[in-house]
């Protein structure tokens, strides 16, 4: 990476790379890195829930590779329709429907993509007769991966960088996408480390033995709400319509994160208080 004087010190700070987001040109066809770490998400998905349906808790239930691929096939359409819908609706809210469909002009957001892949669940589990907790706990941990996967990608494309840094960071680097000229957070990288690596971690070892139906669905909901609260006091706040979403000093992406830890906290409750080991 090349790097330039952040002041009138000796120090040096970090200068984004500025990757070309076209990984391969074929003609007329470009393949974006993006549209690569979506590929490499659902290609660990696919293998990390083919492990998970081997586990004897699902195996006898007659859950089969099968049935993976079929729910990679509605969760992409849960993430696809859902992650665009959020970002319209949660962060740029459009000025004409139209803008809905606009994939063009480029916008995804995690919170309306998990909304998308529940309901998708939940017609998976009304079509094929099983429960949707027992759905949500068996992809719960072969998500992160994904989410460590997309975060990569928004750190190739220079986009979703972090709050001003202090310079004496060591790891503090300038975007040039920023038009500023300032050391910021490398946000997307704390990202990766949290919401993707470290999640994966907690949820593949917590889901390694039975757990009551809910739990590990319950677990997701906390950890991911937790580390990207986090994470939001290091990312630059996203711009778009208040809805209200910036009181207290929080993020828009704080306050979408309350609903999901309480949501997990509660089904965490119920859950263990069923204490039905069914996972």
């Amino acid at each position: 990476m090349g790097c330039g004087a952040a002041s009138n010190d000796i120090r040096l700070t970090y200068h984004h790379p500025e990757f070309n987001p076209v990984a391969l040109q074929l003609g007329p066809v470009s393949i974006h890195w993006y549209g690569i770490t979506y590929l490499v998400a659902f290609g660990l998905f696919l293998w990390l829930a083919s492990l998970r349906v081997k586990q004897p808790q699902y195996a006898e239930r007659g859950w089969t590779r099968r049935d993976v691929e079929d729910l990679l096939f509605y969760g992409v359409l849960g993430v696809v329709v859902g992650g665009r819908l959020g970002y319209v609706l949660f962060y740029v809210f459009p000025d004409s429907f139209l803008d809905i469909f606009a994939v063009w002009k480029g916008g995804m957001s995690f919170h309306g993509g998990l909304l998308g892949v529940l309901v998708a669940m939940a017609h998976f589990g009304w079509r094929r007769k099983r429960p949707f907790f027992e759905i949500t706990d068996l992809i719960a941990p072969c998500v992160p991966t994904g989410l460590a996967s997309g975060r990569i990608g928004n750190f190739i494309n220079g986009e979703l960088w972090g709050r001003e840094a202090d310079p004496s960071l060591p790891w503090a680097m300038v975007f040039p996408q920023a038009h500023d000229n300032t050391p910021r957070h490398p946000s997307q990288l704390y990202q990766f480390a949290l919401e993707g690596m470290l999640l994966f971690v907690i949820l593949w070892w917590f889901a390694r033995k039975p757990r009551p139906t809910g739990m590990v669905s319950g677990l997701f909901l906390i950890g991911y709400g937790a580390f990207r609260f986090i994470v939001e006091f290091f990312r630059e706040p996203d711009h778009g319509p208040g809805l209200g979403l910036q009181a207290l000093g929080l993020s828009r992406g704080q306050w979408l994160c309350v609903p999901m830890l309480l949501a997990g906290i509660l089904i965490c409750i119920v859950s263990q208080r069923r204490g039905a080991k069914t996972q």
